[in-house]
């Protein structure tokens, strides 16, 4: 399902966002890294529809994967596919829980790019891969093992991407972590990876205050980031970057961030 996009927004739209629903029992997802609060469903669907406008007028046509309301966690769709220019790898999961969110996923890309398929036993989270030019950073964590860190390399070597595993701690998912800011820098959280496995990116520190800051999306000449991490943002645009803030506290708590809720396409 396809949202129109308002005249004022830009013609051109170099990506579609592929989008899903805030489940109903977002109240039951998987947590790991952080304690478990109360969630607000109806405003974390607030925070995701605000989130969705906020894609769309940075130039993205938002498609509406079906949803999935018996998967708790099935919003944060970053963690069903890799989505390359060549090809989309559709991943396997870490969570038993999540393995059933892939379906919905395989069918809205399927007109866009050929699919492959991570198979057990290996595991890949899309929150855990970092692509940024033609390298692909892979975290090990208790949602990507080396298996589905071999496989992800095997599906991509060939397409022309070296494929590098870093190790992760302290925190989810390796875009928990570090993300991209251009394709020659990333914004990093020196604490949960180390900054000597990100070479030859430059790195950009989180401010010391904000240890959840480091996960930005990038859409070509401008950035979408978590209102929550003032001391960050500031940073950034003393740097010179462009970037467009949303509330995402409420899916937060469900140790979600920006990038988890959505899959970009190029086109």
């Amino acid at each position: 399902m396809s949202r129109s996009s308002p005249t004022s927004f830009p013609a051109l739209m170099p990506f579609i966002a592929l989008t899903r629903a805030v489940s109903p029992s977002i109240v039951d997802c998987e947590i790991t890294h952080i304690d478990r609060t109360p969630i607000n469903v109806a405003r974390a669907d607030r925070q995701h529809l605000e989130y969705e406008r906020a894609l769309a007028a940075l130039g993205c046509d938002i498609r509406h994967v079906e949803p999935a309301p018996q998967h708790p966690d099935a919003v944060f769709i970053e963690d069903t596919a890799v989505v390359l220019d060549e090809v989309a790898v559709i991943t396997r999961p870490g969570a038993d829980s999540r393995r059933g969110e892939t379906a919905g996923v395989v069918a809205a890309l399927q007109p866009f790019r050929p699919l492959v398929f991570i198979e057990g036993p290996g595991t890949v989270d899309g929150g855990d891969v970092l692509v940024v030019a033609r390298r692909i950073y892979v975290g090990r964590t208790d949602r990507t093992n080396d298996d589905g860190i071999a496989q992800l390399a095997a599906l991509t070597v060939p397409f022309g991407y070296t494929v590098i595993p870093v190790n992760v701690r302290g925190c989810l998912h390796l875009k928990t972590a570090v993300t991209a800011l251009d394709d020659g820098t990333v914004l990093v959280n020196p604490q949960w990876v180390d900054a000597e496995a990100l070479a030859p990116l430059d790195v950009v520190p989180v401010h010391a205050n904000e240890p959840m800051g480091a996960n930005v999306v990038r859409l070509d000449d401008a950035l979408l980031y978590a209102d929550s991490y003032p001391r960050t943002l500031e940073l950034l645009r003393a740097r010179g970057y462009r970037v467009v803030t949303v509330a995402a506290d409420e899916l937060a708590k469900a140790e979600g961030a920006v990038t988890c809720c959505s899959l970009l396409v190029r086109v």
